[in-house]
């Protein structure tokens, strides 16, 4: 009998139940602390095994997308480090790579899309106005011609391959499995996170990818699966990707006084620069070239991108390359800002023509080199801390804002670099003011501004907007 006062026991169930029954003395549940059961998927043996399968399989489709980018980069522009490369390869040879895949990858995408017409390749999509379903033909032709036009040089992400492939596995298993719809779906998340994980060697940061980007839930049901899944995947991995931090020479950089002011007033703008990014990539998104123009749109893309890559090589790619000279401070403030401004259209311009693609390094690296350029002019107002502290606390801003994911942000970057813990305040700083002000601004995310469109109602308020801002669906696409 409970006494009196004593606050009724909660009314939340666990699935599974706890083996201890029992509850401790003061009669309070163990389901009162918010974080600690999930009233959708259930976490049993079954569901565990579906786990470990998908993160083994995240991590060899990994292995492979990374295989197919290297060998493509390496045929394209000789060995050794991308950007390098490209700078050694000059006039035609660099812009040839280019033209080859826009020509080849834009009759490519034309058919698998008009082939696998009504299949589901969107992961984001699938996973927040869905079950989680991915269809296997168009997915793997999705991931396998993103990584190929990536490494001749098309300014696009490299992540989006192996994370589609991660949720696609999880997919799949859930069938023979028997998995319900809601661990389906959970399942499909865990393995995006860990297909992330594996090819950028951040365990935590694949986990934290599934909790809150994907799912929206930082709760022990999402995040034990998730920490579960990346690990295994990123493990994997290690069989033929390296076990070192992604930009391995960014230096420790220790706090200033400088870098913590600085933070404070550029992470406002770069907050803003990440709600223009966004609006920039929804804009593109929704007017994707379609129909048979789709077949030359990619070349076109390519070789406008090819064109300006001659005067600024630093383009090409994802913008791994990129982002490491900002981290490491290597340039000018001219150019840095010149590339600051460049790499978001360029890219834009890539998914524009239909190429598919992530957005992960080209955020990060645009706001690495704003971050880079913005911080040496600050130098000249109050000089003490490196150019590329300044690069680093830029990056992790632009990444947290154009995600909407401040932990995931903050995370990978620690992650990727295996530095910043010094300069943790000011990162911090510029991670949540950047954000706040991208949220206000507007609210949309890098992942929600390229969902697909919705059918809606013949009369609306006007395209994208509606009584309450983001509640109206906006307008039907384009014809393909």
């Amino acid at each position: 009998m409970r006494r009196e006062g004593q606050p009724a026991p909660s009314e939340r169930v666990r699935t599974p139940a706890p083996y201890l029954r029992r509850r401790i003395p003061s009669g309070r549940g163990a389901t009162e602390q918010p974080n600690v059961t999930s009233e959708t998927a259930a976490l049993t043996p079954r569901f565990w095994l579906a786990v470990l399968v998908t993160g083994v399989a995240a991590g060899l489709l990994g292995i492979a997308m990374m295989a197919i980018l290297f060998t493509v980069e390496a045929v394209a522009f000789g060995g050794g480090p991308y950007l390098a490369a490209v700078e050694r390869s000059r006039g035609w040879a660099r812009v040839a790579p280019l033209l080859v895949a826009g020509a080849v990858a834009g009759p490519a995408w034309y058919l698998l899309r008009r082939f696998t017409k009504g299949q589901r390749s969107e992961l984001d999509d699938a996973l927040w106005s869905g079950d989680g379903s991915l269809s296997v033909r168009r997915s793997v032709g999705t991931s396998v011609l993103s990584e190929l036009v990536i490494g001749t040089g098309a300014s696009i992400g490299r992540e989006s391959a192996p994370k589609l492939l991660g949720g696609l596995s999880g997919s799949v298993l859930a069938g023979p499995l028997r998995l319900t719809a809601e661990q389906r779906r959970l399942l499909v998340a865990c393995g995006a996170g860990a297909g992330l994980a594996a090819v950028y060697n951040v365990p935590v940061a694949g986990a934290l990818f599934t909790a809150e980007v994907l799912l929206g839930s930082i709760a022990l049901p999402t995040v034990l699966p998730a920490l579960a899944c990346s690990g295994v995947a990123t493990l994997t991995g290690w069989l033929y990707l390296h076990s070192h931090a992604v930009y391995p020479d960014v230096p420790a950089y220790h706090f200033e006084p400088a870098e913590l002011v600085w933070a404070l007033l550029a992470g406002p703008l770069i907050g803003l620069v990440a709600a223009g990014w966004i609006r920039l990539v929804a804009w593109v998104s929704y007017r994707r070239v379609g129909g048979r123009w789709a077949v030359a749109a990619p070349l076109a893309a390519f070789a406008i991108l090819a064109a300006i890559g001659l005067r600024y090589p630093q383009l090409f790619g994802n913008g791994k390359d990129m982002a490491n000279l900002a981290f490491l401070g290597d340039g000018t403030v001219g150019l840095f800002l010149v590339l600051g401004v460049l790499k978001p259209l360029v890219t834009a311009l890539c998914l524009e023509s239909g190429a598919s693609g992530g957005l992960l390094t080209p955020s990060m690296s645009t706001g690495a080199v704003l971050g880079a350029g913005l911080g040496l002019a600050w130098s000249h107002l109050w000089p003490g801390a490196a150019a590329g502290a300044y690069g680093v606390i830029g990056g992790a801003a632009m990444l947290a804002a154009a995600m909407q994911a401040p932990l995931t942000g903050l995370v990978l970057m620690l992650e990727m670099t295996h530095s910043g813990f010094g300069i943790a305040v000011p990162v911090l700083a510029a991670v949540v003011t950047a954000t706040v002000v991208a949220r206000r601004i507007d609210g949309y995310s890098i992942y929600s501004g390229r969902l697909a469109p919705h059918e809606r109602p013949a009369r609306t308020l006007g395209p994208w907007n509606g009584a309450s801002g983001h509640d109206a669906a906006p307008p039907p696409s384009p014809p393909s």
